[in-house]
């Protein structure tokens, strides 16, 4: 199977997405000893790192563990078909959305084999406004998904109007 050119700039930004979530989890863990500190004041109240070890997925989801294998490998078959849908894909938009999405599944995969939890650490709940703590694979999904529902619109909106102008 011949991969597209332009698949490969998903695969790009996976890679750059697992890279610097990896980098950055590795600092918290090791430069700054996050987990033994447990919170880091840098912009008070708005921003801080604070350690949370994310067992399970969104609002407490399997928080105790149980899970880690099965959404392991749910998150490796969703990279797997992004990976797939990648090589179908053709507008730039939804290359980076895939890219980032599958980057994030595949960044917190890693902690999840590794621990046994996925390491959060950029709180912004000072703000008062977003109350969770993530890290740089959970903004990358959220970027990602964002990303794909624009993309969806936009491609919707453009075959109404490509579907107008024929009819006139």
């Amino acid at each position: 199977m011949k991969i597209p050119r332009i698949a490969y700039a998903a695969y790009g930004f996976a890679l750059l997405v697992i890279v610097i979530d990896q980098l950055t989890k590795a600092w918290v863990l090791s430069g700054i000893d996050l987990r033994e500190v447990g919170r880091v004041l840098v912009w008070p109240p708005i921003f801080n790192f604070t350690w949370v070890e994310n067992r399970g997925v969104s609002f407490g989801l399997f928080g105790d563990g149980s899970a880690r294998w099965m959404l392991s490998a749910f998150s490796l078959g969703v990279a797997g078909v992004l990976a797939w849908w990648a090589t179908r894909a053709d507008r730039r938009m939804l290359i980076t959305a895939i890219g980032l999405v599958m980057g994030g599944a595949i960044g917190n995969v890693i902690d999840r084999i590794r621990f046994g939890f996925v390491v959060d650490f950029l709180d912004f709940s000072g703000t008062g406004v977003f109350p969770w703590v993530f890290n740089v694979a959970d903004a990358a999904i959220t970027v990602g998904v964002v990303l794909l529902v624009a993309d969806s619109l936009l491609a919707e909106r453009a075959a109404k109007v490509g579907v107008a102008a024929e009819k006139s």
